[in-house]
């Protein structure tokens, strides 16, 4: 007998707490995976337990108003009458915690590339009034396409039920803000210090204070930590300043928004030296077990002290990447101020006034004097061939994950164009376009597209190299060549085939999650096309089914791929959640490539908008 609650199977349990349990759950009227959170309902004569029930049920109703992909979403609030319960989405993959925890390596590129997204999650609930209070890696999901979301948006908050009241402590200690140390009421910028003492973590390995809560109450409030690069030689300087700000003392020296903190991320990590380009793997320290989120009744509320003015730092030497041997560097820095030293006195001494020319009786010719030429200089490297840019894009391009690129270097300068998701991935990808061999000759036209599909362009993107030949190129478009449709506008999708013949599977992907799969359909079964053969869906005058647009309105996607082979041996459901369609096409995609079938991609963004 299976178990349910509600309308909802639990299917087995995911964690438990003191407050309750976490269950992976299912729906069968969707055919959705889910994440049930339950918490036991209080004695009615409990009027603190009570309030606490009111506040999970209205932070329920205001995460689930937080629709967004680096957002763990909320669908649903139930009762019972033991438990309330909160369905979420089902996020297959771990938390950053648990990544860090078994100390794997990040690189620059994926640490702004995290960031970027937590700042793109927490920009869109800052805009909506919701503060999350307890950010930290325990709180930050990866999925298994490694996309960032952010989890238990204000759960947390329900712990105390004068959370929300000056005077109250919430958090974890080592993430806390000085305004949550002094029981002062928090607003977003609560999440900045809080997001700045993350990025500390993953760029040295080490949080910025550590020790009891007494301890970290007193360093947090009048010390200030060493500088990221002061701990680790491969922290770029331009990221103290980042880390600095985010973590002021004062919030209003913070970023204002979470969206002014993404942007001086990008601009460090574009501002590093050239050398650096290429990115570098940062350790991540261990996490301990002080982590927990703690609610404890603070003290009155007082307002901040001034920041306390760090102690001058000596004079920094930078060491080699292979383990640092300080008496070699300090010895070392000494030889170079000796040799430093006795240049000067060499330029100083030995090139003082010239001694004075005796006087001779016979006039004398001088010889023509020889000037001395420049010194040598090294040769200029050799430009790249087109094959080794080529190679070399692909190597840095061509595993993005949540895009979808194309390379072109026929003409005078190469150019790359294709989608790249939204915020996170859009960021990455440009940090990646800065550290290509001659990129401020490359033209960039990639598109960013905004929605819940990083996971079919990371199902499709392996099949799609970065320089295709032109013989494997699929062709999509929409009819007339337009982005951008009106409520009631026909969906008319045309496409061609590569330089072989094989079946198009051709689907419609909405914001909401679902699949629309526009063919084949029973209305118009699959066919074996020959190569360069156009196939059009969705006009009337060629037969099959029609689609028009209707609400909601936004950004959907557009996916076809041409196979040499048939992907499914039976015909997909009309409509179906996406998930699960991406789960069965990775799959047959897998299986056309190993066996030697061709394959080519495509992915069309379609912008529908009311009348």
């Amino acid at each position: 007998m299976v178990d349910t609650l509600g309308k909802y199977e639990l299917r087995h349990v995911l964690g438990k707490g003191a407050m309750g349990t976490v269950y992976e759950g299912f729906d069968p009227v969707i055919a959705r995976r889910v994440a049930i959170k339950t918490v036991r309902l209080p004695d009615p004569e409990d009027v603190e337990a009570q309030e606490e029930l009111a506040r999970f049920k209205r932070e329920a109703q205001a995460a689930g108003r937080l629709t967004h992909p680096n957002i763990v979403g909320v669908f649903d609030y139930g009762e019972t009458p033991e438990i309330a319960y909160i369905v979420m989405e089902f996020v297959d993959g771990t938390t950053l915690k648990h990544v860090v925890d078994k100390k794997e390596r990040f690189e620059l590129a994926e640490i702004v590339r995290i960031m970027e997204a937590l700042m793109a999650g927490l920009q869109f609930s800052h805009d909506r009034g919701v503060v999350h209070r307890d950010i930290k890696p325990a709180n930050v999901m990866l999925t298994k396409a490694g996309e960032v979301k952010i989890a238990d948006f204000g759960i947390a908050r329900i712990e105390s039920s004068s959370m929300t009241q000056a005077g109250t402590m919430l958090g974890t200690p080592s993430y806390m803000s000085p305004e949550q140390f002094m029981g002062q009421t928090v607003d977003s910028r609560t999440d900045i210090y809080s997001s700045g003492v993350m990025l500390y973590q993953l760029l040295t390995g080490e949080k910025p204070f550590e020790g009891g809560l007494t301890a970290i109450m007193h360093k947090v409030l009048n010390t200030e930590p060493p500088p990221p690069s002061a701990l680790s030689v491969t922290v770029p300087h331009a990221f103290d300043a980042v880390v600095k700000k985010a973590m002021a003392k004062r919030p209003e020296d913070r970023f204002a928004t979470a969206n002014e903190f993404a942007k001086a991320l990008r601009e460090a990590f574009a501002a590093k030296p050239a050398a650096e380009a290429a990115g570098f793997g940062l350790g991540v320290g261990e996490f301990g077990d002080g982590d927990a989120t703690m609610v404890a009744p603070g003290r009155a509320a007082a307002p901040l002290p001034p920041p306390a003015r760090p102690a001058p730092l000596p004079a920094q030497v930078v060491a080699p990447k292979k383990g640092p041997n300080l008496a070699l560097i300090w010895g070392g820095a000494a030889v170079v101020l000796a040799l430093l030293g006795g240049g000067a006195y060499f330029f100083l001494s030995g090139h003082s006034s010239k001694p004075p020319v005796q006087a001779v009786a016979t006039p004398q010719v001088s010889a023509p004097v020889t000037p001395t030429p420049p010194p040598a200089q090294p040769p200029a490297p050799s430009p790249l061939t087109q094959a080794q840019r080529e190679a070399a894009f692909t190597a840095t391009l061509g595993s993005l994950p949540c895009t979808l690129l194309s390379g072109n270097d026929s003409g005078v300068a190469p150019e790359i164009s294709g989608l790249a998701g939204a915020g996170a991935p859009a960021a990455s990808l440009s940090g990646a376009v800065q550290s290509l061999p001659g990129a401020a000759m490359l033209t960039n036209d990639t598109q960013m597209i905004a929605g819940p599909y990083c996971d079919a362009l990371n199902a499709i993107r392996p099949y799609h190299p970065l320089y295709d030949p032109p013989a494997a190129v699929l062709g999509l478009s929409l009819a007339g060549g337009k982005t951008t449709l009106h409520d009631g506008d026909l969906i008319t999708v045309a496409q061609t085939m590569p330089g072989y013949a094989g079946y198009l599977e051709t689907d419609y992907f909405s914001s909401d999650g679902t699949v629309l799969h526009l063919y084949p359909t029973p209305a118009d079964a699959q066919t074996l096309l020959a190569a360069g053969a156009v196939k059009t869906l969705g006009d009337p005058s060629h037969g099959g089914a029609n689609w028009q647009v209707s609400a909601p309105y936004g950004t959907d996607m557009i996916i076809s791929i041409a196979s040499s082979a048939p992907l499914f041996a039976k015909m997909r459901p009309q409509d179906e959640n996406a998930s699960d369609y991406l789960a069965a096409l990775r799959t047959a995609l897998q299986t056309v490539a190993s066996s030697g079938g061709k394959l080519s991609v495509a992915a069309l963004p379609v912008v529908t908008l009311p009348k």
